[in-house]
């Protein structure tokens, strides 16, 4: 997987609407789904059919499953494996306080030994690809972030993702991406880097110069759907994708798949959430926001699409 363009786990982002808009640019070499329950997958749900969703590329994708217990996470991830993807994917990661303070996500961070008997029981459910994607840690510190990824190394997992800032600093300050290639060398398991990349530019430089084994972005792959084209393809062919044209055709294109493959219940939380990004592409961003987030149902938002890139003045 040298080198590999991997979409993050992103909640309310990284649904079936997006990942279809992705390939139809050219597509990453891995999707890994938005964060679910393990105890919604295995108790089930009127919205789970969505969430368990593969398409469009099964063969690669990849299932992510966050919750602080571990039967519930071991029962979610053998009932997953056996569903057409790539592999299951725990989260270790996520800082957000609601998941942390009930001890899921980066909240099985504080516990080497914990995590390495949940890697274990996991190891034994799942025959599929197994990783994790964490975070550096509580705090900046190095040497227990490789203790904790050697030990999950040792029971089995075959694949890790740091983003490489601590639990308190969420999504801000400077990515340690060194500590990503440091993993690199002292593993004897893939590990791919993830966080702090906004740009084209930056994620080809990544790509082509990072001593991680696969990069992984997120929110950049909102904002610029065919982020992976582009860096597959080359810097030069990004302004073709940014004409008021394309612009609109993959908004309204990414309203029809949320119509096709999200249920109502999610449409406007979804379409808000991706053209909070999306809407960086344009002119008068901010106001175009505001009108989304003022309109109910996706009649409404594509009509005011198709207005917008109506009119010259405004593009």
């Amino acid at each position: 997987m040298a080198k590999a363009l991997l979409l993050a786990p992103m909640s309310e982002l990284s649904h079936r609407a997006l990942r279809q808009l992705i390939e139809d640019f050219g597509g990453a070499d891995e999707y890994f789904g938005e964060m679910t329950s393990a105890g919604a997958v295995v108790g089930g749900g009127p919205f789970e059919k969505y969430y368990l969703d593969s398409g469009p590329a099964p063969e690669r994708f990849v299932y992510q499953i966050c919750g602080s217990k571990q039967e519930a996470l071991c029962k979610a991830a053998e009932f997953l494996n056996k569903r057409d993807c790539l592999g299951v994917d725990v989260n270790m990661g996520c800082a957000a306080p609601a998941i942390y303070k009930r001890g899921a996500g980066a909240a099985w961070l504080k516990s080497v030994d914990k995590a390495g008997v949940l890697a274990a029981a996991l190891r034994k459910r799942v025959t599929k690809r197994l990783s994790v994607k964490l975070r550096v840690g509580e705090t900046d510190d190095f040497e227990y972030l490789l203790e904790f990824c050697k030990r999950l190394q040792d029971e089995g997992v075959d694949f890790i993702t740091l983003h490489g800032r601590t639990i308190s600093e969420k999504f801000k300050g400077a990515c340690r991406w060194d500590y990503a290639e440091a993993l690199k060398k002292e593993l004897k398991i893939p590990v791919a880097g993830n966080g702090g990349i906004t740009n084209a530019a930056e994620f080809a430089f990544r790509v082509e110069n990072s001593m991680c084994d696969a990069v992984m972005i997120g929110r950049l792959a909102v904002k610029e759907p065919w982020i992976f084209s582009v860096c597959r393809n080359g810097l030069q062919t990004e302004g073709s994708f940014l004409t008021p044209l394309k612009l609109q055709d993959s908004a309204l294109c990414f309203l029809e798949y949320l119509n096709l493959y999200q249920p109502p219940e999610f449409h406007y939380s979804r379409a808000r959430r991706f053209f909070y990004y999306f809407f960086a592409n344009i002119k008068w961003a901010e106001y175009m926001r505001n009108r989304v987030n003022r309109e109910k149902t996706l009649a409404q938002m594509e009509k005011l699409i198709i207005e917008y890139f109506s009119n010259e003045a405004l593009c």
